[in-house]
């Protein structure tokens, strides 16, 4: 199985569509990534509304530690102190909320940017690349085959006309010379279907 021309023309676009897809690929993860950094960045107030809900419980968890000691009323100062921690509590829990959502949205648009890049540079670059390295096959076995150069010659001659311009014009022209089965008009007109494909016979 052959992946590149035999031409040089041919095989320079070849090259330069693979590196093209290539680069591209490439660019796309790294706008992907350039996108997720910059959704992460907006979970930043769910990081300080989780930090300073933390605070907030810790200082009032201690107050009403502190405030257990006072005698006499110690209890009932202790209790509001308590349930204000736990509703703080209760607000560090949105912030982290916050940045689990802003996380899972950047990785989803990362993750669609990624697969729709991908997509669309499979679906324009690859089957070109997958019809020619078919027909570069089926040529093959064709020239392989008893006949095969008869049947290269018939495409070379129903192919464009400017490509025959370069095989010698025979007396009574090459379709006649062809039915003729001359066997110099027909190695000529194989060798251009065979230039035309990228090959070398």
């Amino acid at each position: 199985m052959r992946l590149y021309a035999q031409t040089r023309a041919r095989r320079f676009r070849q090259i330069l569509a693979d590196l093209i897809a290539v680069v591209l690929l490439a660019a796309a993860v790294r706008l992907a990534m350039a996108v997720h950094d910059g959704i992460t960045r907006l979970a930043e107030p769910g990081r300080q509304v989780e930090d300073a809900g933390g605070r907030l419980a810790s200082g009032l968890g201690n107050a009403g530690d502190a405030a257990s000691n006072v005698p006499l009323v110690g209890g009932l100062l202790r209790k509001p102190l308590q349930s204000a921690a736990e509703a703080s509590n209760g607000l560090s829990d949105a912030g982290q909320s916050i940045q689990d959502a802003v996380g899972w949205i950047a990785n989803l648009t990362a993750l669609a940017l990624i697969v729709t890049s991908v997509l669309f540079v499979l679906v324009t670059w690859l089957p070109p690349r997958v019809r020619w390295i078919r027909r570069c096959a089926h040529l093959q076995d064709l020239l392989d085959t008893p006949g095969g150069a008869d049947l290269l010659a018939l495409r070379a001659l129903t192919g464009p006309v400017k490509a025959l311009t370069a095989v010698p014009l025979p007396p009574g022209g090459l379709a006649d010379a062809w039915r003729r089965g001359d066997e110099q008009v027909i190695d000529d007109l194989s060798q251009v279907a065979l230039k035309q494909a990228g090959l070398r016979p």
